[in-house]
């Protein structure tokens, strides 16, 4: 039976495993944050109304967010301290390092629906976002998902700098920069829902969770 919320390709999963594995044997830390990132936007996707084939959209965008960063230099990447000025423009190229990746799948309209959700998942409400400095509803919806649980586990993760921060101080930055960096309505969603998130989904390997598809 044809999925009625839209066409995901059979060799989507296995194509983006693929992309995710080459990212794994370069940079480890964020091939498992790609990870945790693809199921938390599915996740809110889901707490904040859409159906199940844009909750697989959320996820596909999320797993990708980052493969651009296969690119950067891991003295840039993983650098411990500030990064340069120039070594920030490096940095900030990798989301579109990452649609430049994605594109040549986007001959099917799965993919290609994911390409600008890809681009813009470092924009801001504000307009001081990038690449595009897009403002408030001009940024797609689920790009506005992902920098909400982008943020949220990159302030988790444990870095070469720092260890990873408590959920009640992310909370309380997200809170203050929601209207300005980050859509309020998504992050009101966010902090209502994500303490009942298991986690369980997001511990298991690329890919079994990838492999799930929409009944």
């Amino acid at each position: 039976m044809k999925n009625p919320w839209g066409n995901i390709p059979a060799w989507a999963y296995e194509s983006v495993q693929s992309l995710l594995s080459a990212l794994k044997a370069v940079e480890p830390s964020t091939y498992e944050h790609c990870l945790r990132v693809g199921e938390y936007s599915r996740k809110l996707a889901r707490d904040i109304g859409l159906n199940e084939y844009e909750q697989k959209i959320a996820q596909f965008s999320g797993l990708l967010h980052d493969i651009g960063k296969i690119g950067i230099d891991k003295s840039i990447l993983l650098k411990p301290g500030r990064l340069e000025p120039m070594e920030l423009d490096i940095m900030k190229n990798h989301s579109i390092m990452s649609e430049n990746i994605v594109k040549p799948l986007s001959t099917h309209p799965f993919f290609n629906q994911l390409l600008p959700l890809i681009r813009a998942h470092h924009e801001r409400m504000d307009g001081e976002g990038y690449p595009d400095k897009k403002i408030g509803d001009d940024i797609p919806l689920i790009s506005r998902v992902i920098l909400a649980v982008d943020t949220y586990d990159a302030m988790a993760e444990n870095r070469a700098y720092r260890r990873g921060l408590p959920d009640d101080v992310i909370f309380a930055e997200l809170r203050r920069c929601s209207g300005t960096q980050f859509d309020q309505q998504i992050i009101k969603v966010f902090l209502e829902c994500q303490p009942h998130w298991s986690k369980e989904d997001v511990e298991q390997d690329a890919h079994e969770l990838i492999i799930k598809k929409i009944a």
